[in-house]
């Protein structure tokens, strides 16, 4: 294999798997959300992977964060994308938000990213970026649409799981922007387990508030927090921040257009549920929508002076 092959597959591997890991978190949490509430499932998620990534990053001697601002902005992450966006996704599914429902409210995340990326982080985005994202949302709610229609069916949506997810889009959003910009020099494995403990606190203390913090211990909550905790806070998260840090926020918060594609596809693989022609078609839409989006188009070749 060539070395452009070989890098190329190399710049392809990383959001392949994190899209892959990504939306699998779905699957755990309605595998665990039955037996405990969601802030208190959520809560205990993050202590115990705040915990194992200290545990690493003893063990391989990490880095520590070194000034009071970079423990502030990784707190400040925590706080925006595994309590704000977790917790309203959670939230949403524990009062009987649909998948479909939720997937299309957050798939509108890379529009909200590219905004705010240009007067924050100074990234414009070309027409052909423009291009891909609108075809990305338009991809994704052709693979959603059955969804949707069923659950407009089937009842009424509840207001506040509805809100929740609209909480989840802000505070996805602001998340990805807000580490784009202050989090590049945070050490990866010391700021990602502040970013934890910062949203254990606040998950924690929300579920004191509101819900009875009661957990039934079956074998499919064991289960689901294991391969949440393992897959999903160790790898998932870990590899999006580490993506952030190559690429700008428009093409990272792009491959979330990814996810109800994959949860699709997870689907019929693992469950034996076929897509229909119409959700193939917008799973085609939406990889030509990221793609448009994350490869970069060819430079015109300058012309030679004439001889």
């Amino acid at each position: 294999m060539s070395a452009p092959a070989r890098s190329r597959l190399q710049r392809l591997g990383a959001p392949a798997l994190f899209v892959l890991l990504w939306s699998t978190g779905f699957v755990g949490a309605q595998y665990g959300l039955p037996y405990a509430e969601p802030l208190t499932f959520l809560g205990l998620r993050m202590v115990i992977a705040a915990a194992l990534l200290a545990l690493i990053a003893v063990a391989a001697r990490a880095a520590l964060l070194s000034r009071p601002a970079q423990y502030a902005h990784a707190a400040v992450v925590g706080l925006l994308l595994h309590a704000g966006y977790l917790g309203g996704v959670f939230v949403a599914i524990s009062l009987g938000v649909p998948s479909p429902v939720s997937a299309v409210v957050v798939s509108l995340q890379p529009v909200l990213t590219v905004v705010l990326a240009g007067p924050v982080l100074g990234e414009r985005a070309t027409r052909r970026q423009w291009l891909g994202l609108a075809l990305g949302v338009a991809g994704v709610a052709v693979v959603v649409w059955p969804g949707l229609t069923a659950a407009a069916g089937a009842a009424s949506l509840s207001v506040v799981g509805v809100a929740a997810c609209l909480v989840a889009l802000a505070a996805g959003t602001a998340g990805t922007v807000h580490q784009k910009r202050f989090g590049g020099g945070i050490p990866l494995l010391w700021g990602t387990a502040v970013q934890y403990a910062a949203a254990a606190v606040v998950l924690l203390a929300g579920a004191l508030a509101t819900e009875r913090m009661t957990i039934r211990w079956t074998g499919d909550f064991v289960l689901a927090m294991v391969w949440l905790v393992l897959a999903l806070s160790l790898g998932a998260v870990l590899l999006l921040l580490v993506l952030l840090r190559r690429g700008t926020a428009a093409e990272v918060s792009s491959l979330l257009y990814l996810v109800p594609p994959a949860v699709a596809l997870e689907a019929w693989l693992l469950f034996g549920t076929v897509p229909s022609a119409v959700s193939l078609a917008g799973i085609a839409l939406t990889a030509l929508g990221v793609a448009l989006v994350v490869v970069p188009g060819r430079r015109p070749v300058a012309a030679r002076p004439p001889q």
